[in-house]
């Protein structure tokens, strides 16, 4: 058990029962050499005492065995009084003996918790905030996808599951603070500082989970949880292996490969969380798992720590590419501001998409709960990792050309359908006026009327949306139709089919 990581009620005690243990050896020994008159020493539950001088004030440093106690700063102590008799000094009040805990309490103030409450609170409501946001626009990008059938590739189906992940990560952060914490009432936190009063001194809420919900509920809560946030960490590294394979090989474009992308994304995370599962049912089945549990966090730790290095140095591989193209390509034509300005551009867009700020406190573990590097770290992490959906929506989806075209042609499709439900009339065609919605112009081809009779309508060329990419995208060719009223049809055939150049498929990517 690592006393600074988050414990468990169990593992509190277990670190206790190893002290206590320690100590009384240490008695024992000492005892052997004690001569003249002292305060003997002994084991209060909480620290070992040493043999105490007549007269005289006994300090200890706070041991770093209670996970709550102060025990990082250098003069924190703990006191107790040898009287001249030789005797440690009583309480009379409770008719115990006498020790001053203040100084390793210090976490247990009003003033403190006042100041962590606060922190906690504005950490939470700038979670929740970002990761709404997020679930509201990767829900409308999913719905885009989904809905034109002309972005329906192997490229946007990745997309989509990565967008699915995100929202699935966020929707189980907020299953897991309402199942956790919805319980917790303010009279919670006297009840911390009355328990650290009683027999077990330093059980605050780290040490025992609160929770209104029954423990098998609350533990598949929290492995759904883990699972969600491993799958999105990998489906961030299938996209960065699909970019990648875009410059350097170009075999993942195949659908064919859609496969074992998925695999990559939901299978292997469901592998290692399902061992992790196991192995804490098997030895550490306390509370709602929501608790560090020793080394077996890093059952799921390490492969989720693999994927967010291997991403980061594709990452890299991809901005030296870049770099080294966009030298070529623009020597002598650009200035270089202008060429720096282009790769840093590249560069930011990028980073969420491939994850890049799990790196920064990727090394540092949640140990201390406090101090001013774990705020900077928390605040961080909450910020960008809430936003993330957002950021990976509005790059691959809202800013995409081809959706944007997608969704012209819709708009552009409407207008035109509502204008001849207007203006149609048996044995005539009507183009539109100035006044109208639909194109200033029109030709029309008239087939004759009867049966089988047919009306076309040619649409001219329309220019291209900026950023859309012809040929660009493994998507089909679609041939849409719209029916007016009788025996009028209208048909506006668009692009056909098209295989795209991995060169051309990134670059509507980026």
């Amino acid at each position: 058990v690592d006393p600074d990581d988050v414990l468990t009620k169990e593992e509190q005690i277990y670190l206790l029962v190893e002290a206590k243990e320690k100590c009384q050896r240490d008695i024992k020994a000492q005892l052997e050499k004690i001569k003249d008159p002292s305060c003997p020493p002994e084991w209060d539950g909480i620290i070992c005492w040493p043999r105490g001088s007549p007269s005289q004030e006994v300090s200890v440093p706070c041991p770093d065995y209670i996970y709550d106690f102060n025990h990082k700063g250098k003069s924190c102590h703990a006191y107790r009084y040898c009287s001249a008799y030789g005797t440690w000094a009583m309480a009379l009040s409770i008719n115990k003996t006498w020790a001053n805990y203040t100084e390793c309490a210090l976490l247990f103030s009003s003033e403190s918790r006042s100041h962590q409450k606060e922190v906690f609170d504005r950490l939470h409501l700038m979670y929740t905030v970002g990761y709404s946001i997020s679930l509201a626009s990767l829900i409308v990008a999913v719905c885009i996808l989904s809905y034109f059938k002309r972005l329906h590739c192997t490229r946007n189906y990745i997309h989509m599951h990565l967008f699915t992940s995100f929202i699935c990560r966020a929707l189980s952060i907020f299953l897991k603070d309402m199942v956790l914490y919805s319980g917790t009432a303010p009279s919670d936190t006297d009840r911390r500082e009355d328990d650290f009063r009683g027999p077990l001194p330093g059980q605050r809420g780290h040490l025992a989970s609160i929770s209104m919900c029954p423990q098998v509920g609350c533990k598949v809560v929290v492995t759904l949880f883990l699972y969600f946030l491993a799958t999105n960490h990998y489906w961030i590294l299938v996209e960065g292996l699909y970019l990648h394979s875009l410059i350097f090989m170009a075999f993942l474009s195949n659908k064919n490969y859609l496969w074992v992308l998925i695999i990559i994304g939901w299978g292997l995370p469901a592998v290692f969380v399902s061992i992790w599962a196991s192995v804490r049912a098997s030895l550490a089945d306390t509370q709602c798992w929501d608790l560090s549990a020793g080394n077996m966090k890093w059952i799921y730790q390490v492969p989720i720590l693999a994927a967010v290095v291997v991403n980061f140095f594709l990452f890299l591989n991809i901005v030296r590419v870049l770099a080294s193209k966009l030298w070529e390509t623009t020597t002598g034509k650009l200035d270089p501001r202008q060429q720096y300005r282009q790769l840093l551009k590249s560069t930011l867009v990028l980073m969420p998409l491939f994850g890049v700020h799990y790196v920064v406190f990727m090394a540092m573990p949640y140990t201390e709960v406090s101090g001013l590097l774990w705020q900077i770290q928390m605040h961080y992490e909450m910020l960008f990792n809430s936003s993330q959906g957002f950021f990976v929506a509005f790059i691959y989806c809202f800013c995409n050309g081809e959706v944007q075209a997608e969704i012209k042609k819709a708009h552009f499709r409407r207008l035109l359908a509502l204008h001849l439900g207007q203006q149609a009339r048996p044995g005539s065609c009507c183009c539109a006026g100035r006044g109208s919605q639909a194109p200033q112009s029109c030709s029309t081809s008239l087939a004759g009327r009867g049966a089988g009779g047919t009306r076309g309508l040619l649409l001219p060329a329309r220019p291209r949306p900026p950023g859309f990419i012809p040929g660009s995208g493994t998507c089909p060719a679609q041939e849409l139709s719209q029916r007016g009223r009788g025996e009028n049809t209208v048909d506006l055939t668009e692009l056909t089919q098209c295989h795209p150049k991995p060169s051309k498929e990134l670059e509507t990517m980026l």
